[in-house]
């Protein structure tokens, strides 16, 4: 197989986790009934339970921060009526009271809270203890549906399975195609790069990302290539914290670190990359000595499905290719349009090796 061919492959692969792919997935919605009351619907969730509900959505619980980008974005964000701690935190645009929190955490869910609200729906990802909820909430008569908006492989999937679940299938697809725009862009630039070598670390020191994770897919429709795609042993999201010493040894081109997401700015820039160049063995690795390292708030570059991130590190990785693309620009697109939102600058979110 020629380099050009193998880089094609690997580059569809990718992009098969980042762009629209068919409608179709895992949400399906069977419309019953008739007459003058809205018609009941049958949803089908990303763990292929069936879930009626009265009608589309109009009050909803939305747990996971994800999730409530999504719901804001397709044009449902009103309809949000109670959320978990982490949304409120890094969400503050959401605009809903303290007292409209009902989850301190996936598995710290208030039912009697959440019952309180009188939803018509609670929506979970899969790695809540959605069980335990259905059960709970059954008892109140409340449906609930698994959409889980942080698993890239899924989230067109999820984005149809929301706009079903609220009745917006237009504004779902709005949103579909904003992120076919991206990845189309992605696609067709980067068709005959050489891939970059990157490691990319997340939060954490040395915590890194692994094949299977929304991250490594990310990376890959960047036009690049992951200097621990060979590690195994990572945990359910595939990330992995690495001897510091295997870092210098793979010797990446590029590194991206990305820290807590808040969509309240923090400078944390320059304390971060100073940690980064002084830490032991660094001074040799290639990207490291010449500068060649990103930085980002992980509420802008994981957005969309990571869409964003893939843009602004193919920016990073390929500038030739991407010239005439300002991924600022779709991040205030994002922020404005999709989030109602203000956005102060974006390199306030993300900054790269020209800061």
């Amino acid at each position: 197989m020629t380099a050009t061919l193998r880089r094609r492959t690997l580059l569809g692969a990718s992009l098969a986790t980042l762009p629209v792919l068919a409608l179709a997935a895992c949400g399906e919605v069977t419309v019953e009934g008739g007459g003058e009351t809205a018609a009941q619907l049958t949803i089908v969730d990303d763990q292929d339970r069936e879930v009626v509900l009265p009608g589309p959505a109009q009050r909803a619980v939305v747990i996971n921060s994800y999730a409530n980008e999504f719901v804001r974005a397709i044009g449902a964000g009103d309809r949000v009526v109670g959320v978990d701690r982490t949304s409120l935190d890094r969400l503050p645009y959401l605009g809903l009271a303290e007292d409209q929190v009902v989850a301190e955490g996936l598995d710290q869910l208030n039912y009697e809270a959440i019952a309180g609200l009188e939803p018509d729906v609670v929506i979970l990802p899969r790695n809540a203890v959605w069980q335990e909820a259905v059960e709970q909430l059954g008892a109140f008569d409340i449906p609930v549906v698994i959409a889980t908006a942080w698993d890239t492989e899924v989230v067109d999937a999820t984005i149809s399975l929301l706009g079903e679940v609220f009745g917006v299938a237009d504004g779902a697809q709005t949103v579909l195609d904003f992120r076919a725009e991206i990845a189309g862009e992605l696609e067709q630039r980067l068709a005959d790069v050489e891939p970059v070598s990157v490691y990319l670390e997340t939060v954490e020191p040395y915590l890194t990302t692994l094949p299977g994770s929304g991250f490594h897919a990310m990376i890959l429709a960047a036009g690049g290539t992951n200097v621990f795609e060979d590690a195994s042993g990572g945990d359910a999201q595939e990330e992995l914290t690495v001897d510091p010493s295997e870092v210098v040894l793979r010797d990446p081109q590029f590194v991206l670190h990305e820290f807590e997401p808040s969509a309240d700015p923090v400078d944390r820039f320059d304390a971060l990359r100073e940690e980064l160049v002084a830490r032991p063995g660094w001074s040799g690795i290639a990207a490291v000595a010449e500068g060649r390292i990103g930085l980002a708030n992980g509420w802008a570059t994981s957005a969309l499905g990571k869409s964003l991130g893939a843009l602004y590190l193919a920016s990073w990785l390929h500038p030739a290719e991407l010239e005439g693309i300002e991924p600022g620009e779709y991040l205030t697109r994002w922020v404005t349009e999709f989030q109602g939102a203000e956005l102060s600058a974006p390199t306030d979110y993300v900054q790269g090796p020209d800061a």
